[in-house]
């Protein structure tokens, strides 16, 4: 499993962080996607990994700005 945070700019609501988490859901096929306008970032558990070109490209297109992506390897899914 492989955890890959997102830094993301402009989110001010719990409406926000879902209009992000449907377009990365839609755009690649993830465990798990979870965003935070107060953490200012989306979180994506994913078993294969995501192009960082076009994860920015999706997330810039639903209009906030992309910061930093890191990526950390996980053993479990449910380990935080």
């Amino acid at each position: 499993m492989l955890q890959i945070t997102v830094e993301v700019e402009g989110m001010m609501c719990p409406h926000c962080e879902a209009h992000v988490n449907s377009a990365v859901s839609k755009a690649f096929k993830v465990e798990k996607v979870a965003s935070s306008h107060a953490k200012k970032q989306t979180v994506i558990l994913t078993k294969d990994d995501i192009d960082e070109a076009k994860l920015r490209e999706v997330i810039a297109g639903t209009g906030y700005k992309v910061g930093a992506i890191q990526k950390k390897k996980k053993l479990l899914a449910f380990i935080k």
